[in-house]
């Protein structure tokens, strides 16, 4: 039987007890929660990879082929194809605007974001019976909350006084609703099609920066579906063959498809969480790169992992290193995987566009972070993606822990970016390949005109300025190397 939930402490309020003083029993402790507190002691942590490295790179030079095709689709244009024939009403969850954080996270049987799974967002709603999509609800959200509510946040002007307020309630562990956070993250428009708009329509709104459309019934605003990036991703990929436009791009290398960019931001593996989760909040990020001090990719964190914190004794964890929390997500995606987990957040310039695709779609991630790789031809020096401009996040950690930050004063062993499984086979970081710039590429190679991803995020960078800190702007500006 499956472990429930990890609970989220309403909300997130302050623990008198250390988690070594908690109760080891599973009757009155989530599994997560006991998995973080004895993290350091778990035996999985010293356990030997199941593959050896030759065999997991065997893995990710061949990943998964795509699925047969569908035959309500094949012969068709895609570009005709309805957006309501992609969706999946069921994925459609509602919270209330005022129902409490913990509410929309964990506690009702239709809104438990944490268990939810793709597209990993719950619709908001002034009350039961409205069909109409105020606002959205995600992991974005719940990592803003999170630092507000310990304290982390980098509030500004007239933001200081409703941070306050709400790190004040989460202290006490007063309930807060949803309606007092869900303007916390930065957020890009609700975009809605009628489920019978074309494909051609979507993918020029993914293709432009948007993440995700809100499909209506015909001739109303009643929300009956939600059709993600990766969603058509996927789709393009499994039907691939029926589509011959995009399907003669998958054999073709990411070096000769001019697609991603080499303006990457990351943060070093010696960082804290914190520092991580304040980067992707600040920069309106769903994950971020960690690297060793050589630029070499050693894992991924995204907004995601935060169900790994929901857990006021979770909380310890925002003081690790982000190396020591990403053998926590490896070690826990292996335990409910029944398998040992592995870094593949990476490819190369000599990557098809099939095997990016492939992995994106196995990792259901949104970015391919890529690496340097030698030359496949023994006469050719290695030719990377781009020449990297690189910013590291360079947050100071708070000198002490605030009144709103419980029991973050635990210290974790260091952990070397060596000892992390398959750390080797990645390479130094040149640039990254999002959901968006694949759709972006399909839409051009299918006559259609998306605007330019790269216009997004320059609109994403600009309206995160004034919310970043002084030392971080200092970082972003200075050399590539990193600082300490």
């Amino acid at each position: 039987m499956a472990d429930p939930a990890p609970h989220l402490d309403p909300p997130l309020r302050k623990s008198t007890a250390s988690p070594s003083q908690l109760p080891n029993n599973g009757a009155t402790i989530s599994h997560r929660s006991s998995f973080a507190d004895n993290m350091r002691q778990s035996p999985r942590s010293q356990r030997h990879p199941s593959f050896t490295q030759a065999a997991v790179q065997e893995l990710l030079n061949h990943p998964p082929a795509a699925k047969t095709n569908d035959p309500r689709f094949a012969g068709r244009d895609w570009r005709q194809i309805h957006v309501g024939e992609l969706i999946d009403k069921n994925e459609v969850k509602w919270a209330e605007l005022d129902d409490s954080v913990e509410q929309a996270t964990k506690a009702r049987a239709s809104c438990l974001l944490v268990d939810l799974g793709p597209p990993n967002v719950i619709l908001l709603r002034e009350k039961s019976s409205d069909t109409v999509a105020l606002g959205t609800f995600d992991y974005s959200d719940l990592n803003a909350y999170l630092l507000v509510v310990v304290g982390l946040a980098n509030p500004e002007g007239e933001q200081v006084e409703i941070f306050d307020t709400l790190a004040k309630k989460g202290r006490e562990g007063v309930s807060i609703p949803v309606r007092d956070v869900q303007t916390l993250a930065k957020k890009e428009p609700l975009v809605t099609l009628p489920e019978s708009a074309d494909l051609s329509k979507a993918i020029e709104h993914f293709g432009s920066g948007v993440h995700r459309i809100l499909v209506c019934k015909d001739g109303t605003t009643e929300v009956i579906g939600i059709l993600s990036q990766l969603k058509l991703v996927r789709f393009l990929w499994d039907n691939g063959a029926s589509f011959s436009a995009i399907d003669a791009l998958y054999p073709m290398i990411l070096r000769d498809l001019h697609i991603g960019t080499p303006q990457t931001i990351c943060i070093n593996g010696d960082k804290s969480l914190s520092d991580a989760l304040q980067l992707m909040s600040d920069e309106g990020l769903t994950s971020v790169a960690v690297v060793d001090n050589a630029f070499n990719v050693v894992g991924n964190i995204s907004t995601a992992d935060v169900k790994l914190l929901t857990n006021s004794s979770s909380l310890p964890l925002l003081k690790s290193t982000c190396i020591h929390f990403i053998s926590v997500i490896l070690s826990e995606r292996g335990i409910g995987d029944g398998k040992d987990s592995f870094p593949v957040f990476h490819v190369n310039p000599y990557s098809t566009l099939a095997h990016t695709v492939a992995k994106l779609v196995a990792t259901r991630s949104h970015r391919m972070w890529v690496v340097e790789s030698a030359s496949p031809s023994p006469s050719a020096p290695a030719t990377p993606l781009a020449t990297p401009s690189i910013t590291q996040a360079f947050h100071s950690s708070p000198a002490s822990s605030t009144p709103a930050s419980p029991s973050l004063s635990n210290t974790f062993p260091a952990v070397s970016a060596a000892a992390l499984p398959g750390a080797r086979i990645s390479g130094r970081l040149t640039g990254v390949i999002s959901l968006t710039d694949i759709l972006n590429l399909f839409a051009r190679q299918s006559g259609l005109n998306p605007l330019s991803p790269n216009d997004q995020r320059a609109r994403r960078r600009r309206s995160s300025s004034s919310s970043v800190r002084p030392s971080f702007d200092s970082a972003r500006n200075s050399s590539v190397e990193l600082r300490r």
